[in-house]
């Protein structure tokens, strides 16, 4: 192991991941609101956008992410719009995730039962009261997991950013490994980036996963 290569290079693993964590974060944020969406158009069956939403869940679920980032990189300058690699990394990352969401919350609000919304309705809540009283607290409970699964996983996504020239952390080792051939310092390095990014998060949304179970019993 050459350590004073990894003395001299760990900085730029620490840029790269600056720049995976920021598109990561914006591109997960993105996908969460376009899930949403989605989710309500389905559960509620709204005309024309309940198979828009179902047709994109299928898609986004179906084609991998680097498919659709050269789709994005590669296919849209073709027609005249031209995107920068962040703005690629962002656009994918939420076009993924949106899907996976989606069916996470569609799942959480499926999951209420009628009895209660019926008992709402005799209360005399209206919908939006309904929907904040009485569903998405059930439905948070239940889709909280699954999003927290989510998260994750496009955050490991984010590792097939540098196929469209994003200097993110695969980027950075594949570059350093191109140069000055120290693959086992620049993979050891990669993989430390990784686990200091998604280990405190994989173990908060555990003890948070655990809460929520323990609630429920």
């Amino acid at each position: 192991m050459d350590w004073l290569f990894i003395k001299e290079y760990y900085p730029l693993y620490i840029r790269s991941a600056v720049l995976t964590i920021t598109i990561g974060v914006l591109g997960i944020v993105l996908s969460v609101i376009v899930g949403m969406i989605c989710a309500l158009c389905r559960y509620y069956k709204i005309p024309l956008l309940n198979g828009i939403a179902a047709a994109y869940t299928e898609l986004s679920r179906n084609t991998p992410l680097i498919v659709q980032l050269f789709f994005l990189f590669f296919g849209l300058p073709k027609v005249g719009i031209v995107l920068s690699p962040e703005a690629c990394g962002t656009i994918g990352l939420a076009f993924l995730g949106g899907g996976y969401m989606s069916e996470s919350f569609l799942s959480g609000l499926g999951s209420v039962r009628k009895i209660h919304l019926e008992a709402a309705a005799s209360l005399g809540l209206n919908g939006a009261q309904t929907m904040k009283s009485v569903i998405l607290p059930q439905a948070a409970s239940v889709s909280t997991p699954a999003v927290c699964a989510n998260v994750i996983f496009l955050l490991k996504e984010t590792s097939v950013f540098s196929a469209v020239s994003l200097a993110d952390l695969m980027y950075t080792a594949k570059d350093l490994i191109g140069m000055y051939y120290n693959t086992t310092e620049a993979l050891t390095m990669l993989v430390i980036a990784y686990l200091i990014m998604i280990l405190p998060i994989s173990i908060v949304f555990t003890l948070l996963e655990r809460r929520l179970r323990h609630e429920r019993i």
